[in-house]
């Protein structure tokens, strides 16, 4: 017990006043209670009042963000709309060069399902294709062995910074945009704008230059080793019969004729004089997935454009 003194006015004393530990407890708790609460008010509007400069920038950005988000939306629904109109142009594109619709965007976002490629006779099947891809390796590998340079297969693109999308009919039966019926056809169709260049596929010597029967100008370059390549629909043709010429070496330009049914380039290449699909020769100067799109492309596009 412990306590303090008091005055008592009847007995004119002053008298001692006992105090339990119990109380001083409860006054202690007391006091840090007020003192807590005190403290969690006052940083509350200090909180509510002063702001730190982080988040002052929270704050900007997050007025920003709802600013733009109607905007964005707007923009959203443009760009979807953009991209619709495009679809059915593709599409009347399509059916008027190939009398079917255009390849989806993404051949492959619909699962597995459209990586199955087979003509009337599944000769153009993506297994078969990559048998022949792997023969090619084993082929360039045999010739790389040799150390001699001009006996490279012609592994550039005839056409720079080419993508998928413009990858056309290759090598097999094709339908005829003029007759519509089945035709054999011995190259690639490259979709390419007018005038765009064309360059050599690879090192070599041109061996001919001339105007082909429904191929306007045809240029052909021997690469040794068996290799030819041919270059059908071209204009402006800038090298001449024996000259060499280097990988990239520019041969003239995208052209049309009467035997072409749009502005592109008929790409051929033969092995000890067979024709050979030269899509399986593209897989040196692009990606894995675009040389996948590529075979797949080459493959589904039954239209010829010449």
């Amino acid at each position: 017990m412990t306590g303090k003194y008091r005055y008592d006015r009847k007995s004119n004393t002053f008298k001692q006043v006992t105090r339990s530990v119990h109380n001083i407890v409860f006054s202690i708790l007391k006091y840090t209670i007020a003192v807590a609460t005190l403290t969690t008010v006052f940083y509350t509007v200090f909180a509510l009042l002063v702001s730190t400069d982080e988040e002052k920038a929270l704050r900007q950005e997050n007025r920003l963000y709802r600013e733009l988000y109607g905007e964005l939306e707007e923009r959203e629904k443009l760009v979807s709309g953009v991209v619709d109109g495009l679809t059915v142009k593709d599409n009347d594109i399509y059916g008027t060069l190939f009398a079917a619709d255009a390849p989806p965007v993404d051949p492959f976002a619909a699962g597995n399902q459209a990586l199955r490629v087979d003509s009337l006779s599944g000769k153009y099947s993506l297994v078969r294709r990559t048998d022949r891809v792997e023969d090619n390796f084993r082929e360039v590998m045999r010739i790389l062995e040799s150390w001699k340079r001009t006996d490279l297969p012609p592994l550039s693109l005839p056409l720079q910074d080419m993508d998928y999308a413009q990858t056309g009919a290759s090598v097999g039966k094709r339908i005829n945009p003029f007759f519509r019926v089945e035709m054999e056809h011995s190259g690639i169709d490259l979709i390419a704008r007018q005038g765009e260049p064309v360059y050599a596929a690879a090192d070599g010597r041109v061996v001919d230059v001339f105007r082909g029967k429904g191929r306007g100008n045809v240029v052909i370059v021997d690469h040794g080793n068996g290799y030819e390549t041919h270059y059908g629909f071209v204009t402006g043709v800038t090298v001449s019969r024996g000259q060499t010429v280097k990988r990239g070496k520019k041969l003239g330009a995208v052209g049309i004729s009467r035997g072409s049914y749009a502005p592109h380039l008929h790409f051929e290449v033969f092995k000890d004089g067979k024709a050979v699909d030269p899509v399986d020769y593209f897989f040196a100067s692009v990606s894995p997935e675009e040389y996948t799109r590529m075979l797949y492309y080459s493959a589904s596009t039954m239209q010829s454009m010449d």
